[in-house]
């Protein structure tokens, strides 16, 4: 049966070795784990898996392949109640839904204080308590105009904040583009020149120098030509970014083939006081936003690539992140950014003709100076345009 594991792992792209296969299965033969599926799994990632930029596609192999088998597993482990699991899809007449309003973020936050202190239980359906499936501004699978999301997974989008622990897998930088395109359009980019060490062939030197000598060969060498730009990529990960990983992975992949002096950092919805580079690792190994505005000279292109698709408090209001109380609000580091480097731009992989309905984009367009561009081709070689003036 592992075998065909093997070769499931094979086909996914992920890069395992027999030596790690035979590890694997002799660690199941001196019986290091309990017979259950969730101790082989971190067992297989652990002796299979040697860099975590492949921990995505071992998820979805073994999930592929593990599929329904629970036979030779231990079926008696207790499950815990999850009480934040979608069980009620509810839909609403026009009427009922023009009833909900907006509090507003502060009377979001002070009204779910109160409610922490006095729900004692699990709540479905209802238009008050934390729960599942209502008109509640508070908890997950519901329907309100604007709310918290506390757990479960979203759906209208509308959400102020998220108390939910997400885990977000880095973009593939390794991944084959199915189209050349985006390449040629980021070659926009460029400013050559020579430097280091002279190490090519110079041919026409070489030919004049030849010629001049009576014929008699003379080499002359010189530094090889490269493209001199410097390029600093924010990516935008997790929430509606899920819906654009295929696009912004083949930009990421093509960005990092064309640019040799990039440097890349990830943030969520809007940039606040710290990036990071690893999405596993973004609680653990931060990048303070300070330290990167100082980092990188005032030369380097700068470009953003997010849908800046998220609740205007995101933005505008100090505290407005999903996911911790931000002391300045993200349209400040926006603009510190813009500052810092005046060549940016930034990057939208929502279809152009919705940006009229997201007032969140608005309001970046207005920071940016409405340089957003699609990504599109026309759209990446306006941007690298722009960048390369």
């Amino acid at each position: 049966m592992l075998i065909d594991f093997f070769f499931t792992l094979r086909d996914a792209k992920v890069p395992v070795t027999i030596k790690e296969f035979l590890t694997l299965l002799e660690a199941l033969d001196k019986n290091v784990i309990a017979p259950s599926l969730d101790a082989f799994y971190y067992l297989a990632r652990l002796t299979l898996v040697k860099d975590e930029a492949h921990f995505d596609k071992f998820d979805k192999a073994f999930g592929a392949y593990f599929k329904g088998i629970d036979t030779v597993f231990d079926t008696k482990a207790d499950i815990p109640l999850d009480w934040l699991i979608k069980r009620l899809e509810r839909e609403l007449t026009p009427e009922q839904k023009a009833e909900l309003q907006k509090l507003g973020y502060d009377k979001l936050m002070a009204r779910l204080q109160e409610l922490l202190k006095e729900q004692k239980e699990r709540h479905e359906g209802g238009s008050k308590w934390i729960g599942t499936g209502g008109t509640s501004p508070f908890g997950n699978g519901g329907t309100n105009p604007e709310g918290i999301r506390i757990g479960g997974q979203g759906g209208k989008r509308s959400a102020v904040k998220v108390w939910d622990q997400r885990s977000y897998r880095d973009y593939d930088g390794e991944r084959e583009l199915g189209t050349r395109n985006i390449k040629v359009a980021l070659r926009r980019l460029r400013r050559f020149a020579r430097q280091g060490a002279a190490e090519e062939l110079a041919l026409d030197d070489t030919i004049r120098s030849t010629a001049n000598n009576a014929g008699w060969l003379d080499i002359k060498m010189q530094p090889e030509r490269r493209n001199r730009i410097k390029v600093l990529m924010l990516l935008d990960v997790g929430g509606t970014m899920d819906d654009h990983i295929e696009r912004t992975e083949e930009l990421f992949s093509a960005a990092q083939s064309e640019f040799k002096h990039m440097e890349f950092f990830y943030f969520h919805n809007c940039v606040y006081d710290h990036l990071w580079k690893h999405n596993r690792r973004r609680h653990a190994e931060r990048f303070p936003t300070w330290d990167v505005l100082r980092t990188y000279p005032p030369d380097t292109r700068l470009i953003f690539v997010g849908d800046a698709t998220m609740s205007p408090y995101e933005i505008l209001a100090p505290g407005g992140s999903v996911e911790y109380n931000n002391e300045e609000a993200g349209a400040e580091w926006l603009a510190r950014f813009v500052n810092a480097f005046p060549k940016f731009a930034w990057l939208n992989p929502e279809p152009e003709n919705l940006w009229p309905y997201r007032q969140s984009i608005a309001i970046i367009r207005q920071i940016m100076g409405n340089r957003m561009f699609p990504v599109t081709i026309d759209g990446l070689e306006r941007a690298m345009r722009l960048l390369s003036k």
